[in-house]
């Protein structure tokens, strides 16, 4: 497995980071982008070595401020682990269906400048400043998954929503990820042993979200304004 440290500073440039789960949860391993720096080639990956599903975790704060609820209220949530799934998006700007790698992509970003948008809100109310820049605009349904953060973070949850949302906040980027589970040509979910080769092959970092809670517990991640519970 590759280190913390490592992993977070190929996020910062863009690249993606492989996050494994514990064996007795999910054991797959998520490959993970920063919104951020979400273009088509990168999503075009994505979509190529997972099922497709891009989801994007988010902070609660800045989805209260979009108005996307969860898609089932949190007492009816049957999933197995509780994913927080929210009312899927589509970028209203610069998107035509909604499906194709750029457009998925152009969602991702929209959706890191809404987060960043947010916290230069908050910030200027916190010291009586100019607004900030209007949130972007998004269609509903479409081709995006947000997720709900947990406001404790892997800590709380070890899961690949706090675990992509953790490495961005790391990594001093808007906290917004896109996350898809790395899934074998043959159709099956790729395990330890298939990640660490998968990561071989194409030059990306692996991790385990275990030694990214220890990682945090180690160097506590700031406050964010915009994480509500």
């Amino acid at each position: 497995m590759d280190t913390i440290e490592a992993a977070v500073a190929d996020m910062a440039q863009g690249r993606f980071v492989i996050a494994v789960d514990n064996e007795d949860r999910e054991n797959e391993g998520d490959l993970i982008l920063a919104a951020a720096h979400a273009t088509p080639a990168a999503l075009a990956f994505l979509i190529r070595y997972s099922s497709g599903y891009v989801c994007a975790p988010m902070l609660g704060g800045v989805l209260d401020r979009l108005q996307l609820p969860l898609m089932v209220a949190r007492d009816g949530n049957a999933d197995h682990f509780g994913t927080a799934y929210t009312v899927t998006v589509d970028a209203r700007d610069g998107t035509t269906t909604g499906i194709s790698a750029h457009d998925r992509a152009t969602t991702l970003r929209a959706l890191a400048a809404a987060a960043a948008a947010v916290a230069a809100s908050a910030a200027a109310t916190a010291t009586a400043t100019a607004t900030a820049d209007p949130l972007p605009a998004f269609r509903r349904p479409g081709h995006v998954v947000p997720l709900r953060y947990h406001p404790r973070g892997v800590l709380a949850r070890p899961g690949h929503t706090e675990a992509s949302v953790d490495l961005c906040r790391l990594a001093g980027l808007p906290p917004v990820a896109a996350i898809g589970e790395v899934v074998l040509d043959n159709g099956a979910m790729a395990r330890r042993d298939a990640l660490l080769r998968f990561g071989r092959r194409h030059g990306i970092r692996v991790i385990t979200i275990a030694a990214l809670a220890d990682y945090i517990r180690q160097h506590p991640l700031p406050a964010d304004a915009a994480e509500t519970a």
